[in-house]
């Protein structure tokens, strides 16, 4: 495990000598103490990404996409090992850290064949005076802050696209989880990526060493990953120099079940929209809107395998749910279900937070909550299950759209015309319909509303990394 400052393509301490510690959520143990990057540390990161950013630029396309290429092989031929490292100081089940992995390597996989789809325009211009050319050339030096809930896909869903661009990076990761983002970029230089084209600055200061970082006008993007209030911040230090931003922010995903659905289906899809990473996904379902005359039996059902499955280390084969990442995080989740029990909700499994070391909460299904309650509009980040009725597909809509988030919504139903229909009336950036995964290295990944600005993966992905430059020109 690599525990320094990635600068330059060399492992350093931090310029104080300061080091911060790194816990195990199962135990609340310290796992390993990590170099503490403060600001002349991101002074330098960027000091480094601007030395790079040209020759790797002018680097042709085709050898960028080989090094992601190389990446991706890299991280699957290590994936148990980087799966353990996830469950180590992130909490999660190894099954949910194994699948972060494979997901994660797809990125390099997608944007190693995206890096030479960087394509411009050649048009006449309607009057005839002169032909239009557009040339994609990268934004430059980019800051990436990434969250703890998916410490190796989050980092490569950033990277890899920028990298395919022709962008150099430092990458600021969540001081829960900094030991899998050092692996990363030890990956990515064994990989052949050259010295300075991709930085890591664990810190314990996040926001003055981001708030340096995006007052250097050399830095032209920022792409962040985490709470709406803190993109909000990011947003306005941004805007002072004009900086490129992409923002993956919270989220409070609906999932609507109307009476025709496959009730093995949705209930399929609810264990996966709910329980992937323990419930600790911004795209996790966090309100549950059933029909009514359908409701009783989808809250039995769901409340029967929530109670089977296993809680434990994540580092344990056969866990299946593991602790959430913190204190603050448990402590959260226990509020909002003991606010919604005090409400008058129900739960038919679990809703009490179990004695003991480390940071754990069972799986709990409440029945019976308050329209108006907390963990309606806050996202739960836990493995809790709140549900509600309605009786019409107008009611269904507009529970689904009382919130100032929009990133993805679930809508399950045989009925193909409403499934398309509530797809479309739904204010998200992202539906599953009939599923409970959209994630995908392939298809464009954000929101609308106060969920974020801008779309990761696909096409859209590398674009994001990328300025169209127009020259008017006679031939």
């Amino acid at each position: 495990m690599e525990t320094e400052l990635f600068i330059g393509g060399k492992w350093v301490p931090a310029s104080s000598g300061n080091r911060f510690d790194v816990l195990d959520p199962a135990t609340g143990d310290v796992i390993a103490s990590v170099a503490d990057g403060g600001e002349a540390d991101a002074a330098a990161a960027v000091d480094a990404a601007a030395e790079a950013a040209k020759a790797w630029a002018a680097t042709p396309p085709r050898v960028r996409g080989e090094h992601l290429r190389r990446a991706f092989e890299l991280m699957s031929a290590r994936a148990d090992e980087i799966a353990k490292l996830i469950s180590l100081e992130n909490g999660k089940a190894l099954v949910d850290a194994k699948g972060e992995v494979t997901y994660a390597a797809e990125f390099f996989r997608w944007f190693a064949e995206e890096a030479v789809r960087g394509e411009g325009i050649v048009s006449t211009a309607p009057s005839g005076a002169n032909r239009i050319l557009v040339v994609r050339q990268p934004v430059g030096v980019c800051v990436l802050v990434t969250p703890w809930n998916f410490p190796a896909a989050m980092a490569t869903r950033k990277i890899g696209p920028a990298l395919a661009a022709g962008c150099t990076v430092i990458l600021k990761p969540a001081s829960d989880t900094p030991l899998t983002a050092l692996a990363m970029a030890g990956i990515l230089a064994e990989a052949g990526v050259p010295a300075g084209v991709v930085n890591v600055l664990p810190s314990r200061s996040s926001g003055k060493v981001v708030s340096k970082m995006l007052a250097d006008p050399r830095v032209r993007k920022v792409s962040f990953t985490g709470s709406t209030e803190v993109g909000r911040i990011l947003l306005a230090q941004a805007a002072e120099n004009v900086i490129n931003t992409s923002m993956e922010l919270g989220g409070n995903a609906p999932f609507l079940v109307f009476a025709d659905a496959d009730l093995d289906a949705a209930l399929d899809g609810a264990m996966i929209a709910k329980m992937r990473n323990g419930g600790e996904a911004c795209t996790a379902a966090n309100r549950f809107y059933v029909e009514a005359s359908v409701a009783d039996e989808f809250s039995r059902r769901l409340a029967e395998r929530m109670a089977g499955l296993v809680v434990g280390p994540g580092t344990d084969e056969k866990t299946q749910v593991g602790p959430l990442v913190n204190e603050d995080t448990v402590a959260k989740v226990d509020e909002l279900v003991r606010g919604a029990l005090e409400a008058g909700a129900t739960a038919v499994t679990g809703g009490e937070r179990p004695g003991g070391p480390g940071f754990y909460y069972p799986p709990t299904v409440l029945t019976g909550v308050a329209g108006n309650a907390p963990i309606l509009k806050e996202e739960i980040f836990g493995p809790v299950a709140p549900i509600v009725t309605f009786t019409s597909e107008d009611e269904a809509v507009r529970y689904a759209n009382d919130t100032e988030f929009g990133l993805v919504a679930y809508v399950f139903t045989q009925d193909l015309a409403r499934g398309l229909r509530v797809s479309e009336a739904i204010e998200a950036g992202m539906v599953g319909l009939n599923r409970g995964l959209v994630s995908d290295p392939a298809a464009p990944f954000g929101g609308v509303k106060q969920s974020g600005i801008g779309r990761e993966g696909g096409h859209e992905g590398l674009l994001e990394y990328l300025e169209s430059k127009y020259i008017a020109v006679n031939w």
